[in-house]
């Protein structure tokens, strides 16, 4: 087993034995031993659901009010009017049969999000392969479908993020940086979980949220009483 550094044991040390509330778990991360780089905050919730059941599946986009902190390159595949509307809200690239070619034969993959307006499905489907198993394909259950492109890249380069349920029943999601105020990170998750909450299957039974971690990229993880949120 791999020794604990002394930052990590002194952050452990840190961890009460119980839950605590949402304020509490951001304020204790907030006083743990510092690295060199501003780390990112996520949070893990558990959900009561069953991912191998269709009707259970928890998928959709949260725009935080208060960001990720993190930049995010964005691809727009669109012609005409839309591309245009694409590259004035800020999108890092866009275009059509050329933008496939990139990524076909260069491997241009410099772009964390992707949206398509409808009409270029067909033409993006072409590098499914490639986009598909990187999580970056537009899907109209997400919103990167759409024919309103320049609201789209505007949301997703202020913070808008995607979720899915994993196979334990786990949603991860980003929720800002540790420098951010503790007040945006409380917003941020309680927006989230707020959220997910919303995206409750019909076919969900019992208790829907049963555990939440908050956590640095470097740091443990600090439990959180869902009721506080």
């Amino acid at each position: 087993m791999a020794r604990l550094s002394k930052r990590m044991q002194a952050a452990r040390a840190q961890l009460p034995a119980k839950p605590v509330s949402l304020a509490e778990a951001v304020a204790l991360i907030a006083g743990m031993p510092r690295v060199a780089f501003d780390e990112s905050v996520d949070v893990a919730v558990q959900l009561g659901v069953d991912p191998r059941h269709a009707d259970q599946m928890v998928r959709g986009s949260v725009a935080l009010p208060h960001g990720t902190g993190k930049e995010v390159r964005v691809a727009v595949f669109a012609r005409g009017a839309k591309a245009e509307e694409a590259e004035s809200a800020g999108a890092d690239v866009v275009g059509a049969e050329e933008l496939v070619e990139r990524v076909q034969k260069e491997g241009f993959l410099e772009f964390d999000r992707v949206v398509a307006t409808p009409e270029m499905m067909a033409l993006v489907g072409r590098i499914g392969r490639i986009l598909g198993p990187r999580g970056l394909m537009p899907n109209p259950k997400l919103g990167t479908v759409t024919m309103d492109v320049a609201r789209v890249v505007r949301e997703i380069k202020a913070g808008r993020i995607e979720v899915r349920v994993d196979k334990a029943g786990v949603i991860h999601a980003p929720v800002g940086r540790r420098s951010f105020e503790a007040e945006k990170l409380v917003e941020n998750v309680e927006h989230l979980v707020g959220e997910l909450n919303r995206m409750k299957p019909a076919a969900a039974k019992g208790r829907y949220i049963k555990g939440v971690v908050l956590s640095s990229t470097m740091g443990p993880g600090v439990r959180v009483d869902p009721g506080s949120i």
